[in-house]
Parts: C-alpha cells; sequence; structure tokens
C-alpha cells in the first residue's frame, strides 16, 4: 500500500535522527539537584529499603493533558516522581514490570528509543519481560538493556534448544541498597508464547513460574549466588493480579505458594493491586505511567525482615504537583517535534465517540464492531473476526490523527483471509465470549445469541449470517482474521483453514477507511444478544 511505504520512508529517517538524539540524551541520569530539586532532603530511616514500581507503559511517553480525562503521566514525569522518591530515600530500587515499548506512534516508530532513555534517566535497575517485549522479536532485548542501563530478568524463559535461560536475560539479580541485599527473580507469564506472534517466541519455553520460582529461591537461599545470600528475595512478574473488595485474586496468587519468597511484584492485568496473600505482598501499579507502587521493606537486627508494607500512589490524581524534570522534558520534546508532522496528521473525523472499554464483558464494542466490519469489507469475506486486546483504547470524538491509530492498533499485524467451515468459526466467536482470559473477541457479520449461564466456550444458542441466514457447520465460509490470531494468538485455533492468504498491514486498512469515508459514525452493535438477561 502507498501508505505503509510512505510511513516506512519517513519513518526510517525519522530513526536515525531520533536515534542520535537519543544517545545525546542518554546522560540525563546526571542531573543538577541544586534547581528544580534543591530542598529535596533524604527522610526514611536508614534500614528500610524502597521499591518503586511501573509496570505495563507502552511507550506512554507524552503526558496526556485532556482536562479532566488526562491520566497519562509522561516521561518528564515520572522521571521527577522517581528521583524525588530517590533523594527522599537514597535506599530506593527502581524495577519495571515489563510491557513497556510497544503502544504509541512515537514509540512505535523508533522502536522503544524514548522509553528506553527514560529508563536510564530513571536509574530502572531490573526489568521483567512482558508478552509484548516480544512484539518486534527478542533481537530488541539487548539494545534496550544497552540504551537504558538496565537488566531484563527472565528465569522462565528458556531456549527449547538448550533447556537454558536465554542469553539475553540473566535469571536474578541481587542488588545492594545501604547495608541490605535484595534479590530479585524475574518470571514471565506462561501464557506468553500464545500471547505474542509465534513466528518469536518460536525456539523459547515459557515454564511453570511456580516451579521456577521456587528453584531460584531454594539457590539463592542456599548462599550459591556470587553476590552471597541476600537479605530479601522478591519475585519481579509479568504476571496477572486483581483486587476486588480487597480479595486479591489471578495468577500473581499461585506465586505466594513458593517457600521463601518475600513479595510478588505483578503486572499484565493493568489493574491497581496491594495486598496480602498468604502473609505475601502482591503489588501492581495499574498502567500507562498513571500510577508507581512502592514496596517497602523495614530491616531489624542481622539483616532480618521486621515488616513489608505496600502501597500504590496513583500519581495521576496529582500528577500536576509533580516535577517536570527539565532534562526529561527536553529529551521527550526531540522524539515530539521529529514525530509531530507524522503523527498529528489528520485523517478523518469521528462523529461520535468509538468506545471500547476492554474490561466488558458479553459484547462487541463500538470500535470493535468498526474495525472488524472494515476488516470483512476489505478482506471480501463473510466473516471477520478480531481479538479484543488487538485494540487498545477508545476513539474519542473528532479528528482523528495517524497517532490515534497508532495508539488503537500499535501491533504490525497483518490481515490473513481464509475458508473455515461453519463449525469452527462457531468454536472460535463462542471463544471470544465472556473469555475469562483475554478481552473479549469483536466480529462481523454474524448474529449471535448466547446463554452466559453457561460453561466458557459453550455458550452459543444460536447462530446466523446478518440476513439471519442459520451458519451451516459443514459449509465453508471466508473469513479474515490477523496474523497474530491466525498463529494461534489468545488461543484462537484456525488450524481447520484452507485457502488461506496474507494481505495488508491492518493498521495501514483502518488508515485508509477513514481517509476515504472522511468522516465515520458509530453504529449501535445489536447482532449479539446474552438470551439469560
Amino acid at each position: 500500500m502507498k501508505n505503509s511505504k510512505f510511513f516506512k520512508a519517513v519513518g526510517f529517517v525519522v530513526i536515525v535522527l531520533i536515534l542520535s538524539a537519543a544517545f545525546t540524551g542518554c546522560e540525563t541520569e546526571s542531573h543538577d539537584v541544586s534547581g528544580q530539586y534543591a530542598g529535596i532532603e533524604a527522610k526514611a530511616p536508614a534500614n528500610q529499603v524502597d521499591i518503586l514500581l511501573f509496570n505495563d507503559f507502552h511507550g506512554n511517553v507524552a503526558e496526556d493533558t485532556r482536562p479532566g480525562k488526562g491520566k497519562n503521566a509522561g516521561m518528564a514525569k515520572m522521571i521527577g516522581y522517581v528521583r524525588t522518591a530517590g533523594m527522599e530515600n537514597p535506599n530506593t530500587i527502581v524495577v519495571a514490570g515489563g510491557d513497556n515499548y510497544q503502544g504509541t506512534a512515537i514509540s512505535n516508530l523508533t522502536y522503544g528509543a524514548p522509553v528506553s532513555a527514560m529508563m536510564r534517566a530513571m536509574d530502572v535497575k531490573v526489568c521483567a519481560v512482558g508478552n509484548h517485549e516480544f512484539d518486534w522479536g527478542s533481537n530488541r532485548m539487548t539494545k534496550w538493556q544497552k540504551d537504558g542501563n538496565f537488566t531484563f530478568l527472565a528465569a522462565n524463559i528458556v531456549e527449547k534448544k538448550t533447556g537454558k535461560p536465554v542469553s539475553w536475560a540473566k535469571p536474578y539479580s541481587i542488588i545492594k541498597k545501604g547495608n541490605y541485599k535484595i534479590a530479585f527473580i524475574g518470571l514471565a507469564h506462561p501464557d506468553t508464547a500464545v500471547l505474542t506472534s509465534a513466528e518469536h517466541v518460536s525456539g523459547l519455553e515459557f515454564t511453570d513460574p511456580v516451579k521456577t520460582g521456587q528453584e531460584w529461591v531454594n539457590y539463592l537461599l542456599a548462599g550459591k549466588a556470587k553476590e552471597g545470600k541476600p537479605d530479601a528475595i522478591i519475585a519481579l512478574t509479568h504476571i496477572d493480579s486483581f483486587q476486588e473488595d480487597g480479595k486479591i485474586s489471578g495468577n500473581a496468587v499461585k506465586l505466594t505458594e513458593i517457600k521463601g519468597l518475600d513479595a510478588v511484584l505483578s503486572a499484565h492485568s493493568h489493574r491497581t493491586v496491594s495486598g496480602n496473600v498468604n502473609g505475601i505482598p502482591i503489588l501492581q501499579a495499574y498502567c500507562y505511567g498513571r500510577a508507581v507502587g512502592k514496596l517497602s521493606i523495614t530491616f531489624g537486627s542481622e539483616n532480618k525482615i521486621a515488616k513489608i508494607e505496600s502501597a500504590v500512589d496513583e500519581i495521576y490524581k496529582h500528577k500536576d504537583s509533580l516535577i517536570e524534570d527539565e532534562k526529561g522534558k527536553a529529551l521527550f520534546a526531540k522524539y515530539d517535534t521529529e514525530l509531530k508532522p507524522i503523527m498529528s496528521e489528520v485523517i478523518g473525523v469521528a462523529e461520535g465517540e468509538f468506545t471500547h472499554e476492554r474490561s466488558e464483558k458479553g459484547s462487541n464494542t463500538l470500535l470493535g464492531a468498526w474495525a472488524a466490519e472494515v476488516q470483512r469489507q476489505l478482506g471480501k469475506a463473510d466473516i471477520a473476526i478480531q481479538n479484543g486486546g488487538g485494540l487498545r483504547r477508545t476513539l474519542a470524538a473528532g479528528n482523528i490523527t495517524v497517532g490515534d491509530l497508532y495508539e488503537i492498533m500499535p501491533f504490525d499485524n497483518y490481515l490473513v483471509v481464509f475458508d473455515l467451515p461453519g463449525s469452527e468459526i462457531k468454536k472460535a466467536i463462542d471463544h471470544g465470549i465472556m473469555n475469562p482470559n483475554i478481552t473479549d473477541g469483536q466480529f462481523a457479520g454474524l448474529r449471535v445469541e448466547y446463554d452466559g449461564r453457561k460453561p466458557f466456550e459453550n455458550r452459543i444458542t444460536k447462530i446466523t449470517l446478518m440476513d439471519g441466514t442459520p451458519l451451516d457447520m459443514n459449509k465453508k465460509y471466508r473469513v479474515v482474521v490477523n496474523s497474530f490470531m491466525f498463529t494461534g494468538g489468545d488461543s484462537y485455533d484456525f488450524s481447520k483453514a484452507t485457502n488461506s492468504a496474507e494481505s495488508v498491514s491492518i493498521r495501514d486498512a483502518l488508515i485508509d477507511a477513514i481517509k476515504k469515508a472522511k468522516t465515520i459514525k458509530p453504529i449501535p452493535v445489536d447482532y449479539i444478544k446474552d438470551i439469560s438477561k
């Protein structure tokens, strides 16, 4: 497509310019404490170590300044926040929970360069490996660590051929602050293989995090590490957690079974979580730089842990009061200036808000319905299926920019068109209804009735084409999905597909559709119904 070629050509020039600026900006950890940080003094006790966590940043280096709606603090205020905290307690360690890079045009077009610069300025020490770290392939990992001056930790990611941990990450790291040694064990989500494109993880195995975590805790407690036996052991993970009415759930809870573990740092589910399970703190700090988690460890005699407290500072609620780091602000301005001609190009107008609330269950969103229909028409297919997590946010009413489309669909997936029996189509649609593990699937070309009281993947009671014709279980229909789903992403199964053909970039397709229409209008979704309500 012309669009794709234009972005690649312009993007290449931009990337060269930006990366040269990034290397200059990499020295941002040297700040003038006599300036905007003047007067900030240490106030924490010497026997307290603070661990600051941010997770699922997804490239949101720009502050969202929309009145009443903007929650993202942006890189300059994130840098200011952690530098302030580090001055208030010199025994502070900054860590990241993964999924840092993919998600915005400014990050995607530079392969995460501004995020690495931010992490260096924040003095991030270690980072878990999120599923979206693989969106451009694992060959980016080494450069990100070098540019960001941090270490990826991943004890449960191993090479299938050798059975050994990957070379670009370490299983653990021991960091000394004051008189105390804090060990971090990195654990990736066990479902990473189906949460990213298969081609990028084909040679990797994601082992059981509980079993692997226990092995490394035993190793550290036995004093086998060259740094000696640590005083505290923390699981730094990209594993989900949820909290409702004080009760914590999710896969991270299983990690509290690990004997000798002192705390779990969670991520992936974009939630605010702070509390204890089985006497072990679990902490997650929302997403997009809207919050920072804090794990405070107080040590007693003989370096024994006296207490551990967790808390989440929802900084979006008071971000106007945060220090906006001057060097961080200038660094962001360099990227923003170079990329603005691409990101700010207006491609059309949304007549209303295309909502996409990813926590919504049992329905199709306005954005999901529109995106699926665009794909169905472009693929000349009977049916389109779009994974809900492939669309990342709501499209606001008003002017639509290229930058909006990068944030809505940050993944470089393409369309795949193929033939599929009606029985397999029904299974795929059922897989996306009230799915407990992922955002609900979106679709076009079908009318579906289901019973929400029935078990997962057995809920559909009636499925027809849009004209009311029953879906023939034995007939083959033309179907279009994205390449992530086609290769097993989000546990979709299209192994019975035939006559498959690759097509265009989905993001480019949506951009072209908006340009052609000039104005798009959300259409209420009436083709999916829960008969139990």
